[in-house]
Parts: C-alpha cells; sequence; structure tokens
C-alpha cells in the first residue's frame, strides 16, 4: 500500500517534513504474537531487513533508542558503552508509553515525544531498504536506512549479541 491510502499518523508527517520516501504495509497485530518476528513473517519480510525499536535508561543520558533485527538480542553492555551510560537498562513496558507516546508493539524510532540519543545496529547500514514500526500496532515503514538515520539523528554501531 502507498503511503496515501493511510490516515497519516506522526510518523508519517515527520517523514514527509524530511521528504523521506516510504511504504507503510499493514498486517494483523495479535496480543501475544506482537513481536517483530510475527510481523516479519506476517508481511512475508526477511527477519533480518524488519528493526525492532527498544528503549533504555541509561545511568547518565536517561532514555536511549535502539533498533535491532528482529530476531537478534541487544547487547547491553555494548550499548551501555556506545551510548556513552556505566549502564543501560531497558526501560518496564509500563513506562513506554509516558516516554515515547507509543506503546509495546508499536514503537516507532520516529516521532516519539522528544529526540533521545538513538542507535541503530549496524547491519541495518548494508540493506537500501529497511522496515521499523510506524508507530501503530500492525503497521510498519518500509525506508532507506540512512535517511531513517538521518531522521532520528542516529548513528550505525554494533548492538547485538
Amino acid at each position: 500500500m502507498s503511503k496515501k491510502d493511510h490516515k497519516k499518523i506522526n510518523a508519517m508527517r515527520i517523514l514527509d517534513t524530511h521528504k523521506v520516501a516510504y511504504n507503510v504495509l499493514e498486517y494483523e497485530w495479535e496480543e501475544g504474537r506482537g513481536t517483530g518476528v510475527h510481523a516479519a513473517e506476517e508481511l512475508h519480510l526477511p527477519a533480518e531487513r524488519v528493526f525492532k525499536t527498544l528503549v533504555g535508561r541509561g545511568a547518565k543520558t536517561g532514555p536511549v533508542v535502539f533498533c535491532i533485527p528482529v530476531a537478534a538480542e541487544l547487547d547491553l553492555k555494548q550499548a551501555a558503552r556506545i551510548s556513552g551510560n556505566k549502564s543501560v537498562e531497558l526501560i518496564h513496558v509500563k513506562e513506554l508509553l509516558g516516554i515515547t507516546g507509543y506503546m509495546r508493539g508499536g514503537c516507532s524510532p520516529v516521532g516519539m515525544k522528544k529526540l533521545f540519543p538513538t542507535y541503530f545496529d549496524e547491519t541495518m547500514a548494508q540493506f537500501d531498504a529497511v522496515y521499523v514500526s510506524a508507530g501503530l500496532r500492525g503497521m510498519q515503514i518500509q525506508l532507506n536506512p540512512q535517511e531513517l538515520a538521518e531522521v532520528v539523528q542516529a548513528q550505525f554501531v554494533p548492538l547485538t549479541m
């Protein structure tokens, strides 16, 4: 589906403002199956191109955002080193909406309440197009990772175990 077929949500408006081309894909989101791997399966996409957005709290920086492949696990020690923190812990799901404006299963790196320090796993940079949450459960955005990184001021770094 094209971006014109959807009601504009915050992430889309921001991408439009930055003149970033994107496509919107929708799938049936289910509680208990609302993982990034499920999104990749439902949309018949290679899991290495679908990225989940995780939000941590650094001892020095406060909230910090990480995008990693949906099937991968964040290396918290590496995340702390890269973000300039002594330690990073993932925020509790109950805090996600208040900090980011997004719910679990629909957290996008674009359009959070504030522009937090953001880091993309280095594997994202090898693709010409990747998929991230659009900011709603059951909706993904396909776009160029370099353009996405410019919008959210992200760095490509090694983040996974």
